[in-house]
């Protein structure tokens, strides 16, 4: 009897070639996608998927529980890697871990396997997640095992073996896609100093290209979590669609940047997060409003902490838990309006209200009306400098 093994695919280079590697190591496949909208034809990718010689497919929509349980926390946590990086891949990596397992114990396999290089990220997140699940299911990782070094020999094993990429000599990146955003890699963009083309961008308009007017996304947040966008209620992933395209067709949303891999090596990669940076924006805006300071300041390091644990692959770590815990109390009074302005790839908050705003006119005013008692600045200064007295 052949050997079980669950693969997560994509249909892209590295998962299709994985397949006929698989095959040939005597496996019996069965392909698991979520449907975390990477808005391709999944008809297309379980035919492909058979045509290719898979045992069986399975395809979960998990869209809104992406959001839901993955995303929203993350915002709500502030979660931005290294100050730029929203995390959308990162995030996504611990859902699908979970269908692998809930595949494999479903099939009665032994084994799950992964696309991932040997030197990525991705690799440590799905088996991390895994081990954390079910430590009994063994990995299987075609890129680490097999002989091939290049995209380029990827490429020509993929034609021998009569399989369809979308990948070629002259289009050699590495893209991943979902509601929270999109990466691309690998080619000239591996040149931290080259500019990116404008060929890679999909989610964003080139800013030079927008429109001569700005336009506005007023957010609604209940406790943390958007709810309305520009005055109408929207369920989770209308609201992202929605204001993917509002904020992409402002050319917002563009990121490139040199960042820390978590196996030690220095990576250039580019992000399109739209959504992703008009709602991190408009959260902060919201909490500044809201939250006293000590709790503020606090929570930037929390913040910190829970980017890391979520891009070095941790999600189903006891301290992500518990960091919840903590980001849940803080969301109690982070309900309202952020109004943004999104012009030529710039997102500026230019306005906000809460009916918890700490904030108090008739302190912080400077004209009639002001009620700051003054005279107390005195006596405060002395005790406040104190310590530095010399």
């Amino acid at each position: 009897m052949k050997k079980k093994v669950i693969l997560a695919y994509s249909g892209g280079l590295d998962t299709s070639c994985c397949v006929a590697w698989l095959k040939e190591k005597g496996f019996d496949i069965i392909t698991y996608t979520a449907d975390l909208g990477q808005g391709i034809n999944f008809a297309q990718l379980s035919k492909k998927a058979k045509d290719c010689g898979v045992s069986k497919v399975y395809i979960q929509d998990l869209k809104g529980r992406f959001l839901k349980d993955f995303v929203f926390p993350a915002l709500c946590a502030g979660a931005i890697y290294e100050g730029k990086y929203p995390l959308a891949t990162a995030l996504g990596r611990p859902l699908i871990a979970e269908g692998l397992v809930e595949a494999a114990h479903k099939e009665k396999a032994n084994y799950i396997a992964h696309g991932c290089t040997g030197k990525g990220n991705d690799q440590v997140r799905l088996e991390v997640s895994a081990a954390s699940l079910d430590k009994k299911l063994k990995v299987v990782a075609p890129l680490r095992e097999w002989g091939l070094k290049t995209r380029e020999e990827e490429i020509k094993y993929a034609k021998a073996h009569q399989i369809e990429v979308a990948a070629s000599k002259k289009s050699p990146y590495s893209v991943d896609l979902n509601l929270w955003g999109r990466s691309i890699e690998c080619g000239i963009l591996e040149n931290p100093a080259q500019e990116p083309p404008e060929e890679i961008y999909q989610l964003t308009k080139n800013p030079l290209k927008c429109a001569n007017k700005p336009d506005y996304a007023t957010i609604e947040f209940a406790r943390g979590i958007p709810v309305k966008l520009n005055g109408k209620g929207l369920a989770p992933v209308a609201l992202i669609t929605k204001l993917n395209k509002l904020a992409g067709d402002n050319g917002v949303g563009r990121i490139d940047m040199v960042e820390n891999r978590l196996v030690g090596i220095k990576s250039r990669e580019i992000y399109e997060a739209p959504a992703g940076v008009a709602l991190h924006l408009a959260h902060q805006e919201l909490e500044s409003l809201v939250l006293d300071k000590e709790s503020a300041q606090f929570k930037k390091v929390v913040a910190d902490r829970y980017a890391q644990l979520v891009y070095n692959g941790l999600w189903h770590s006891p301290l992500r838990a518990a960091l919840d815990k903590f980001v849940n109390e803080t969301q109690k009074k982070v309900t309202g309006l952020v109004k943004l302005k999104l012009y030529k790839g710039s997102c500026v908050c230019v306005g906000r209200n809460s009916p918890h705003s700490l904030y108090k006119k008739e302190l912080a005013t400077y004209e009639a009306g002001d009620k700051f008692d003054k005279s107390a600045a005195e006596g405060f200064i002395k005790i406040w400098s104190l310590p530095y007295q010399k």
